[in-house]
């Protein structure tokens, strides 16, 4: 995909993919059986509103859970001069870029499911055309690894690959404990993450620098409309499943991923996160998560949360409110 073609595309497809593979894509593109169909219904479009369409991948690293399931994880972004509109999103005749965390589930060498975020709302920021509430974070085009070795070539070393995912996963199980079972200081954030770290978010959310920037700008806002984050979950596992949620976990030298569609589950009870008006509604999140690791400690995290399927679950139409949007600045011709 990076000298993207109809045909070369297509025929990397039909190769690679099983032909009952299950492509589970964002909001508003759904699931979508085998690669045929994925093409058509997604691939497709983006290319015709890109006629220059690019991918460029930064990270690319693959694992197996003790599930055997092998995952291979990508993220990096597409990018082109947007020339015609996309889902609605008006062109901007100049060169646009869309963020995407793409997981792939192989089984005798043959892709037999995609769990895939694409940042559409990034798109939308792009062109100027966003309307939601304002983003906490800084939004920008996310970086790929600052030790610029995301996509993983060498020998896999299952010792190091092991620690790394050890790592996330106490991490993981500390960040549930607050609000619930104290303050801020059981996080253990000292312990498991770099006093330099960064933290990338979604469009809508936004990235953070360093412990302060990741707590002022997500996670207490997040908390404040959603305090019983992860209460139903302890990530003891590589591959874990609960109540309507599951995910997989797997590392890859001082890298580590985590995919699940969906993977957390939370109420909206309180106001405070994106401008979402607490509904006391259960929401399902599928976050699609990638990490590195310097000195021991998580430096850098990319993160995608599919915003636009959580506004669809409390009923608001984020496309629909774009279109209105757009008809509004357009009325008189301009």
């Amino acid at each position: 995909m990076y000298s993207f073609t109809e045909d070369g595309v297509r025929s990397s497809l039909e190769s690679l993919f099983d032909e009952e593979a299950i492509i589970h894509l964002s909001h508003p593109f759904g699931d979508i059986l085998g690669p045929t169909s994925f093409y058509n219904q997604a691939l497709k479009p983006l290319f015709e509103s890109m006629p220059d369409l690019e991918r460029r991948d930064y990270i690319v690293i693959a694992g197996k859970t003790e599930k055997d399931l092998h995952w291979v994880g990508c993220a990096g972004f597409y990018n082109g001069t947007f020339l015609k509109s996309f889902l609605d999103i008006p062109p901007t005749g100049h060169i646009a870029h869309m963020r995407f965390h793409e997981f792939y589930c192989f089984q005798e060498d043959k892709i037999i499911e995609v769990q895939a975020l694409w940042d559409i709302p990034e798109l939308m920021m792009q062109s100027d055309s966003w309307p939601m509430a304002p983003t906490l974070g800084r939004e920008w085009c996310v970086p790929g690894p600052a030790t610029m070795d995301g996509i993983s070539d060498s020998p896999y070393d299952p010792e190091k690959s092991d620690a790394s995912m050890e790592h996330i996963l106490g991490m993981a199980n500390a960040m549930k404990k607050h609000p619930s079972e104290g303050g801020p200081e059981v996080m253990k954030m000292d312990y498991y993450w770099h006093p330099k770290m960064n933290w990338y978010g979604p469009s809508g959310i936004g990235s953070g620098r360093g412990i302060e920037g990741f707590r002022n700008w997500h996670q207490i806002p997040f908390l404040n409309a959603m305090p019983d984050r992860g209460k139903d979950t302890t990530y003891s596992k590589r591959d874990g499943w609960g109540d309507q949620i599951g995910y997989h976990f797997f590392g890859d030298g001082e890298y580590a991923a985590v995919t699940g569609w969906p993977n957390m589950k939370q109420t909206l009870t309180h106001d405070g996160w994106m401008g979402i008006a607490p509904s006391n509604k259960e929401v399902f999140l599928r976050s699609l998560d990638f990490w590195r690791l310097e000195e021991g400690k998580i430096r850098e995290n990319w993160v995608m949360i599919d915003i636009l399927d959580i506004y669809n679950q409390i009923g608001v139409d984020v496309l629909g409110r774009l279109r209105e949007f757009n008809k509004a600045k357009n009325i008189n011709g301009n």
